[in-house]
């Protein structure tokens, strides 16, 4: 492939399939198409130390101007694509202009999903998904007295710890029975609920949002709770629209391959708005820094025929308060859990499914959960009579 290659979306897949390109040696034109009118920035900090006033404005960018120039990467910031023409292989954009294209890569992300709630778009209501939410919950945070986050998963949990940081009375109403249930087992959401009510933090289970108000949240049981600000964490959706309009297979999602192959021809996605096909023929989508940046590599590469599977274990973090939960694998459907502890705020749970070590979550245990990612990468399943001895040096089973 010698043409033009376009990359629609400038986040971190988007860059990452951009530097990809060039260290796989394409030399022709790239051309990075970002409808933020920031140069590709970190979103994770966004919602932790960032959030928290830990972290400043700078250390969010990725690359400097510089790298763009020296890479010879067209970076093209507050640009809208219309739509996609796989057959004429062009890229129109909103103004009407239109880009050729020998390869196109679509890393187009996702937005916050928005529930249907009365009240969910009186202007206290926010979600949190780029800089400029960011922003704006912050700024709303210097004065806010009492903020109520609809949604226990990831997202609302960091964002009610930076919010007690900042001293905010804070109240998380989660609709299921326990926090981040949809992602971890019921023994780290049991830690997570101890450290968050430990920090003042009121969690409400088991109720849904009827509707929001200028002074407040009231749930489908009667209960009211008065809020300043609201922060809707329910999840995201895939911007995979203009897939679809292209006549892209997709399924909540732009379906790919492990290379990061589209339906079409010449087509790649990666990313957050990328579902991976498995060998099973099961849908997954991954909402990680990993993904989208391996998964990016393996775009890159399918772009110029070469094939380079992405193939490693899942593992993603988050940070609340002093605690960092790092997680990897799936421990879905895992029948026997070991714990390694080392104080009450530091353990990790190894979660083997049939004999066979699936997953492991670390919390405040980095060396731990390094280890863990070598061990599924490479398929091994120590014994655990071994794992739970806490006097057992892991880093010999490697060898």
């Amino acid at each position: 492939m010698s043409g033009p290659i376009v990359i629609v979306g400038a986040g971190q897949a988007g860059l990452q399939i951009a530097e990809s390109l060039r260290t796989e040696g394409f030399d022709g034109e790239v051309v990075l198409l970002g409808k933020e009118r920031h140069a590709p920035y970190q979103r994770p900090p966004l919602s932790k130390a960032w959030l928290a006033g830990e972290s400043a404005d700078d250390r969010l960018t990725i690359r400097g101007p510089d790298f763009f120039a020296t890479k010879r990467i067209d970076l093209r910031v507050g640009v809208e694509v219309a739509r996609i023409d796989a057959a004429g292989r062009k890229v129109f954009l909103g103004d009407g202009a239109a880009l050729s294209w020998s390869g196109l890569a679509l890393a187009t992300g996702a937005r916050a999903r928005r529930p249907g709630l009365p009240g969910a778009e009186l202007p206290h209501v926010r979600v949190l998904r780029d800089f400029e939410d960011a922003k704006e919950i912050s700024h709303r945070l210097d004065s806010a007295r009492n903020i109520v986050i609809i949604g226990g998963g990831f997202i609302g949990l960091e964002v009610a710890a930076a919010a007690r940081k900042r001293g905010c009375a804070t109240v998380v109403v989660e609709a299921l029975d326990r926090l981040m249930a949809r992602a971890v087992t019921p023994e780290i959401s049991a830690f997570f609920a101890d450290l968050h009510r430990a920090h003042g933090v009121e969690l409400v289970f088991g109720e849904q949002v009827a509707e929001i108000s200028d002074e407040g949240v009231k749930t489908a049981a009667g209960a009211f709770f008065p809020a300043d600000l609201v922060v809707l964490g329910v999840g995201a959706v895939a911007n995979d629209e203009l897939g679809a309009a292209g006549g892209l297979d997709v399924s909540r999602g732009i379906v790919v391959d492990d290379c990061g192959r589209t339906s079409a021809k010449d087509i790649v996605a990666a990313g957050d708005c990328a579902v991976l096909r498995r060998a099973d023929g099961a849908l997954r989508r991954f909402e990680s820094v990993q993904y989208a940046v391996e998964g990016a590599k393996a775009a890159a590469a399918a772009l110029l025929g070469r094939s380079k599977p992405f193939s490693a274990a899942p593992w993603f973090w988050s940070d609340q308060y002093d605690v960092k939960l790092q997680m990897a694998g799936s421990s879905e459907g895992h029948d026997a859990l070991i714990e390694r502890r080392s104080g009450d705020k530091a353990f990790s749970l190894f979660y083997y499914r049939q004999g066979e070590l699936v997953a492991v979550d670390s919390v405040n245990r980095p060396g731990e959960h390094l280890l863990a990612r070598r061990l599924l990468d490479a398929h091994l399943s120590p014994d655990p009579v071994l794992i739970g001895d806490p006097e057992r040096d892991l880093r010999l089973l490697l060898r």
